[in-house]
């Protein structure tokens, strides 16, 4: 049986068959790692690839006749840019007000002592088992004027019941009795929630952030449903129509361009970078904030 050493230095006795476990957990855990960041490696590899050697089969993890033609195609055409700046503005518009409206109703709901709240909270649950469906949601944003307005493109998404609960059970875990000084010393119920509770839901509110911010920036279908005008397109609806239409050509002076695979991976690689690179920035809240958001229910 060997012996392994503690954070203070001291010496534990670990089996054979925890070993095993070690290791078994360490290879299965690089396996889960090879398996999802294989098709992204692939798709980088592609995006800096050509069309004939994507065509012939020749690309894996690295690229084959190096070129980035593509992504300069894709930043140049003049549509790929307007619908990522289209995406930036609605996904940190969405997100901020998803997750203040999110905190306002989330916040009451953990205060079991409230009347109504035994009411209030299972007809907020119950909207997560029975919704009203496409078609109604359709005709309602149509009957309230949004049709191909912003409005109707952030407003399907504002408030997830799902992230509502666990925003409730993160704030069960603030210690009343900070609350209640607070109250003390004069606040209201408004001061305490802005001054005391929410600088306190960091992990939680970082975990919003990075769920709302994904859900809208990945957004196409709303997108599909109520905005007409191209203009107001977001870029992973000009993403779902590029793939779309992969079978498809189109003339551009006086030229056929088939619209190729190493297109579409520069666009789903321009698309897909910038969640990749903030959600390391989030992480430690990310993993903070589900965990204790996820105790109570």
């Amino acid at each position: 049986m060997a012996k392994a050493k503690t954070h203070n230095g001291s010496a534990i006795k670990v089996s054979a068959g925890y070993r095993r476990f070690t290791v078994f957990n360490t290879i299965l855990m690089i396996l889960i790692c090879v398996v999802m960041l294989y098709p992204f490696v692939y798709l980088i590899a592609q995006s800096f690839s050509s069309y004939d050697a994507i065509v012939a089969g020749k690309v894996g993890l690295i690229p084959v006749d190096f070129s980035i033609s593509t992504y300069v195609y894709v930043v140049t055409n003049g549509v790929f840019i307007p619908d990522y700046i289209n995406t930036i503005v609605y996904s940190v518009t969405g997100t901020c007000l998803a997750l203040f409206f999110s905190a306002l109703l989330a916040y009451p709901m953990s205060k079991s002592e409230l009347w109504g709240n035994k009411f209030v909270g299972p007809f907020i649950i119950f909207t997560m088992y029975f919704a009203g469906g496409m078609i109604p949601n359709y005709l309602l944003m149509i009957n309230l004027g949004l049709q191909d307005t912003v409005a109707a493109f952030l407003l399907p998404s504002l408030i997830s019941t799902y992230y509502v609960i666990l925003m409730r059970s993160f704030f069960e875990t603030v210690p009343k009795e900070l609350e209640e000084a607070g109250e003390m010393d004069g606040l209201n119920k408004y001061g305490v929630f802005f001054r005391i509770a929410l600088p306190l839901s960091k992990p939680i509110i970082a975990t919003m952030v990075l769920f709302y911010l994904v859900m809208y920036w990945n957004d196409w279908f709303n997108a599909f449903l109520y905005l007409d005008t191209q203009s107001k397109w977001p870029v992973a609806y000009y993403l779902r129509n590029l793939i779309s239409a992969s079978s498809t050509t189109s003339q551009d002076a006086g030229e056929t361009i088939a619209i190729a695979a190493n297109i579409k991976s520069c666009a789903m690689v321009l698309t897909a970078a910038p969640i990749i690179c903030v959600y390391p920035f989030i992480q430690k809240y990310f993993v903070q904030g589900m965990m204790l958001g996820g105790v109570k229910g």
